[in-house]
């Protein structure tokens, strides 16, 4: 995504380097690890362990991030069934059943986490709609990363990520595991480092990934920062493809020996050692992507991430030259002035989840 001194020049017309790969054994599993909870970040308790970050949108999006309090109190951010909203707002009760009856089906049972667009206010074309950003409060160095949800953000204009990030940006390193915009098919996996210390993606092993390469150079600039992304092969990973898949899981296996590898996997299709909270990421089959440590010093680049969640509108990515090119119509300022594109631009969480 983007940290505070980040504009996203990224575009979806990025030159695809490397096709698709096929199902491969996993080379860079040396041993079959189980991983055990550091950290479940899910139902009422959720939001005590998470910042709201008010501060402008670093991406130049259409979006005025609000505090804990405001959020709660005007139905953006809520535990479904106990927002602090009297009622919330007709948009929201609509939808909380279906929301609910997704979430049943995960493998949470606890209430999931809502984190939405205003989609009531009236705001004029070019103006700003209420918006959250989160951010853990515990930072890590490695790990297990996990985030169940049953619906994302979907539409013209909307920009909504899960990722990591260091400090100073870009020096500690930047991971996005969940972004797209517009009505973007497939999710898109980037790593933004900002050392000297070589960061690329491995083209020369592809097979041990199954999405295409975009670009392949991970350093990144306030002035140039796409990064290095791998673009996921399904269908079912961003937007609608993924909330009428009922969801489903993204998990990033940071190892500083190995590389970072990161999964999507459809609700029908999480592993039961996930289910069961005793992974084993050696048995998942070859991942979405990869960026090998031969090709990328990740002790040195990557240090310190704190999560991140959020989504804006328009900015610098969903609203420029891609917009148009994303099939979506007239110009994506007018978008804010229609609440009713903002119904589905909401998060509806099961867990996030840290392993070691």
């Amino acid at each position: 995504m983007r940290s505070l001194y980040k504009v996203y020049l990224a575009t979806l017309s990025l030159t695809i380097l490397v096709g698709a790969r096929q199902h491969s054994p996993l080379r860079y599993s040396r041993t079959a690890k189980t991983y055990s909870i550091q950290d479940y970040y899910q139902g009422d308790d959720f939001f005590n362990d998470w910042d709201f970050y008010t501060g402008s949108d670093p991406s130049g999006g259409n979006v005025i991030y609000q505090s804990k309090s405001d959020a709660q109190s005007k139905g953006l951010a809520y535990v479904n069934g106990t927002s602090d909203s009297d009622n919330d707002n007709d948009n929201d009760n609509d939808n909380d059943n279906g929301d609910t009856d997704s979430a049943s089906s995960s493998s949470s049972s606890s209430s999931p986490i809502v984190l939405a667009i205003d989609s009531t206010s009236t705001v004029a074309a070019g103006g700003k709609r209420d918006a959250v950003r989160i951010s853990s409060s515990k930072s890590y160095t490695g790990g297990l990363f996990v985030l169940d949800a049953s619906k994302m953000p979907v539409g013209c204009s909307t920009w909504p990520s899960f990722w990591t990030v260091g400090p100073d940006w870009p020096y500690g390193g930047e991971i996005d595991i969940v972004e797209g915009i517009n009505d973007q098919a497939k999710n898109q996996m980037t790593l933004h480092s900002g050392t000297s210390n070589t960061c690329t993606i491995d083209t020369d092993d592809s097979d041990e990934y199954t999405g295409s390469v975009l670009s392949s150079n991970c350093y990144s600039t306030e002035s140039d920062d796409s990064g290095c992304s791998i673009m996921d092969s399904s269908s079912t990973s961003f937007a609608y493809g993924f909330n009428d898949a009922d969801g489903g899981v993204f998990a990033l296996l940071w190892d500083n020996s190995t590389g970072m590898a990161m999964w999507h996997f459809a609700r029908a299709d999480i592993p039961d050692d996930l289910t069961a909270q005793a992974p084993t990421p050696s048995t998942w089959g070859t991942p979405s992507g990869f960026w090998s440590e031969k090709t990328c010093d990740i002790t040195d680049n990557f240090y310190e991430h704190q999560m991140v969640i959020d989504t804006t509108i328009c900015g610098n990515w969903a609203g420029g030259d891609a917009y148009s090119s994303s099939g979506c119509s007239g110009k994506c300022t007018d978008m804010v002035a229609d609440a009713s594109n903002y119904v589905d631009a909401k998060w509806v969480i099961n867990y996030v989840a840290v392993y070691q």
